[in-house]
C-alpha cells in the first residue's frame, strides 16, 4: 500500500507556533465525569474595536444602543465601573486589521434592507471582533430565526417571543395552579367559597386525573414527578455551567436571573421534545447563544435573549439531535457515524497520522472526539475562542456539522508531531486536554480540508 504523501503546507512551522497567549479556561477531560475539575482562571475581554460610524448607526436603525459607559462586563465584575463589556470577540488577543475589515463588511450587509446571504456566511466564516455587538444579529440570521428582509424582523421577533412566552406559561406551570385554574370553572356552594378564594380546591372538587396520587397518564400530578428527575438533572449542569465566569455563576442577582433562563429554556425543550427530553450537556451548547444574545447592546433585543435563544437552540440542535439519541448511537445518522466520518476525514487528508492514531497506538476516536461533536467544542477552547469557532460553524450554507469535523481534523493535523511521537498514554491525555492554539490558523487549515476535497 502506498501511503498518501503529506501536503507540503501541513508541515509549516506556522502550524506548530505557539500563540503568543496561553489559554484559558482549561475545562476537565470529561463534562459528563464525577471527577473533572474546573479551573477558575479568568477570560479577559480584549478592547472592544471602534466600528465605521456610519456603519454602526446603521446596523440597527430601529433601537436605540446601550451607551458605552453602560455596556455590561459579564465575564470580568470585580470593578465597580462596566466598561469594554461584549467579551464577544473572536478571540483572546487584540483584533487584527483583517478582522476589522471583516467587521466593517458584516455592518454595511447588516444596514441593507434585504440581506444577503450568501455574503454574510463568506463574511462571517473566518470568525470577526464583536466591538460593535454584530455578533447577536449575525448568528440570528445565520441561524434563520431573523428573516433576510429587515422590514419583516420586528413581527417575526414579537411572533416567537409571544409564541415562547405562551410555551413558559403551559409548560413550566405548577401542577396546584393548573387544578386551581381548572377549578374555577367549577361552581362551588358557600360552605366551600372560603377554600376557593385562597386558591384551594376542596375535596370534592378535584378529580381522580388531577389528584396528586392519580397514576393516569394524563395526571398533571403523575407528569409532574416524571419530570422531576430531568428537572433536578438541569438544575444541577446549570449551576455548572462556567464556573469561572460570573456571569453564569455566583451569587450576584445577574447570575441567578440568567440561570433562571437557561433553566427554562431547557425545560421547555425538554418538555416539547419528549423524543430526546434533556441530555447531559445541552447546558454547554445553549451557553454560548444566551451570552451573545444577552449582551446584545439593544437593551430590547438584550431583553428578549431568553426567547430568542429557545428558538435559535432548537434550529442549531435540529442539526445534531441524533446524537443525543442513544437508540440512534449505533444508526447512519447517530454520533458513532459521525465520528467514524472524522476518522475517515483524517485518513484521506494524512493517512500516517490515521495509522498511528488508531492502528499502532489505539487511540479510539471515540475516546476524545465524542466530546469534541457532542459539545460543538465548547470546551476544548476558553469561551471567546469558542464563539470565534461558532462563527464559523454557523456559517456553513450546508449546516454546522461537516464544518465542525473538519474543525476536529484539523486540531488532528496542527498536533500531529506530538500525536506521531506519542504513546496510547500521552496522546490519549493530548486529545482530552487540547493544547493551546492559534484559532486563525485551526480554521485556516479547516478551510484548506475543504477546498482539498473540492478540488
Amino acid at each position: 500500500m502506498v501511503r498518501k504523501r503529506v501536503p507540503d503546507w501541513l508541515n509549516s512551522s506556522l502550524w506548530s507556533a505557539t500563540p503568543a497567549d496561553d489559554r484559558l479556561n482549561r475545562y476537565s477531560p470529561s463534562p459528563t465525569t464525577a471527577s473533572g475539575a474546573f479551573s477558575e482562571s479568568t477570560l479577559q475581554p480584549p478592547a472592544p474595536v471602534a466600528p465605521p460610524p456610519a456603519a454602526a448607526a446603521a446596523s440597527k436603525p430601529q433601537s436605540t444602543p446601550t451607551p458605552k459607559s453602560e455596556t455590561r462586563d459579564p465575564v470580568n465584575q470585580n470593578s465597580d465601573t462596566n466598561s469594554g463589556g461584549n467579551d464577544q470577540n473572536g478571540g483572546s488577543s487584540g483584533a487584527s486589521p483583517d478582522d476589522i475589515s471583516r467587521q466593517a463588511q458584516l455592518l454595511s450587509e447588516l444596514s441593507k434592507k434585504v440581506m444577503n446571504m450568501w455574503e454574510l456566511r463568506r463574511i462571517a466564516s473566518q470568525g470577526f471582533p464583536d466591538g460593535a455587538g454584530i455578533r447577536s444579529t449575525v448568528w440570528k440570521l445565520l441561524l434563520g430565526y431573523l428573516p433576510p428582509e429587515r422590514g419583516q424582523w420586528s413581527s417575526e421577533l414579537a411572533k416567537k417571543r409571544s409564541q415562547y412566552s405562551h410555551f413558559k406559561e403551559e409548560l413550566l406551570m405548577n401542577p396546584s395552579e393548573i387544578t386551581r385554574r381548572l377549578g374555577k370553572s367549577v361552581t362551588c356552594d358557600n360552605d366551600e367559597s372560603k377554600s376557593e378564594s385562597r386558591g384551594l380546591l376542596s375535596r370534592s372538587q378535584i378529580t381522580h386525573g388531577e389528584h396528586p396520587l392519580s397514576l393516569g397518564k394524563s395526571s398533571v400530578w403523575n407528569q409532574f414527578f416524571q419530570d422531576s428527575e430531568i428537572i433536578e438533572q438541569i438544575d444541577r449542569d446549570v449551576m455548572r455551567t462556567h464556573p469561572d465566569m460570573l456571569f453564569f455563576s455566583g451569587d450576584s442577582q445577574l447570575a441567578k436571573s440568567n440561570q433562571d433562563a437557561l433553566r427554562n429554556i431547557l425545560i421547555v425543550f425538554a418538555k416539547l421534545n419528549p423524543g430526546i427530553r434533556y441530555v447531559q450537556g445541552m447546558n454547554e451548547i445553549l451557553a454560548p447563544l444566551f451570552y451573545v444574545f444577552k449582551n446584545d447592546p439593544d437593551a430590547e433585543m438584550a431583553a428578549a435573549a431568553e426567547a430568542d435563544t429557545f428558538f435559535c437552540f432548537v434550529e442549531l440542535l435540529s442539526g445534531f439531535r441524533d446524537h443525543f439519541c442513544q437508540q440512534l448511537d449505533n444508526s447512519i445518522v447517530g454520533i458513532r457515524s459521525t465520528i467514524s466520518r472524522l476518522s475517515q476525514l483524517l485518513k484521506e487528508h494524512d493517512e500516517e497520522l490515521w495509522r498511528h492514531l488508531e492502528v499502532t497506538t489505539k487511540v479510539n476516536p471515540q475516546f476524545y472526539a465524542f466530546r469534541w461533536i457532542t459539545l460543538l467544542l465548547t470546551q476544548e477552547f476558553n469561551f471567546a475562542d469558542s464563539l470565534h469557532i461558532w462563527d464559523t460553524l454557523l456559517s456553513d450554507p450546508e449546516g454546522p456539522l461537516e464544518t465542525l469535523l473538519r474543525v476536529c481534523c484539523a486540531m488532528l493535523i496542527l498536533i500531529r508531531k506530538r500525536l506521531l511521537a506519542g504513546d496510547f498514554t500521552s496522546n490519549l491525555k493530548l486529545l482530552q486536554n487540547y493544547p493551546s492554539a492559534n484559532i486563525g490558523h485551526l480554521l485556516y487549515v479547516a478551510n484548506k480540508l475543504r477546498s482539498q476535497a473540492i478540488g
